[in-house]
């Protein structure tokens, strides 16, 4: 069974707009998780700011010495979501390769399936921080506001769900001819 060349064209479009999509989600997911820009806020006159794993003050960092379940909780679902998008784009990759010893094994699905869950739980970091932090720092902190390593965390919740659009538009493009040919 061979796919035409014009849908095996559309199908490698597909799939490289899901590799792209999820390879810059991928490195933003890094970028957000390790820096210290989550959230920036204003203590004695001094601009103060915080990321997933310390706190800084002007001109010097301190780790998160108590535990924070909100915070414990968003590391852990970032971290899940970065294997997930990793294990993700190795197997799209490999689904361009045609790795013949998984013939009953969809590359192109599991890749697509590993990029949603990539975003459900970038999804589900993020609100668990937003929901804490704004019932936390709004009430004790007039001057606070998300910044940037907050921002890119939710630019790869998209970043991850379109890469796992285009991975699923490239499986049913994959599926259409093989299900005509089964009849």
């Amino acid at each position: 069974m061979s796919i035409p060349f014009s849908c095996r064209c559309r199908m490698y479009s597909f799939m490289g707009g899901g590799l792209f999509c999820a390879g810059v989600g991928n490195i933003l997911l890094i970028v957000s998780t390790a820096t210290d820009y989550w959230m920036q806020y204003r203590q004695s006159s001094n601009y103060m700011h915080q990321g997933l794993w310390r706190y800084c003050t002007p001109g010097k960092c301190f780790p998160h010495n108590d535990s924070f379940a909100h915070l414990d909780a968003t590391r852990a679902f970032m971290i899940l979501s970065l294997l997930a998008c990793f294990i993700g784009i190795i197997i799209g990759i490999m689904a361009f390769i045609h790795y013949s010893s998984f013939d009953r094994f969809d590359k192109t699905f599991a890749a697509g399936i590993l990029f949603f869950i990539s975003c459900f739980l970038v999804f589900l970091a993020m609100a668990v921080y937003t929901g804490v932090t704004i019932n936390y720092y709004g009430k004790r902190y007039g001057n606070w506001r998300f910044s940037w390593s907050y921002i890119i965390g939710w630019v790869s919740v998209v970043l991850t769900f379109f890469s796992g659009i285009f991975y699923m538009c490239a499986y049913r493009m994959h599926e259409c001819p093989r299900s005509a040919n089964s009849h």
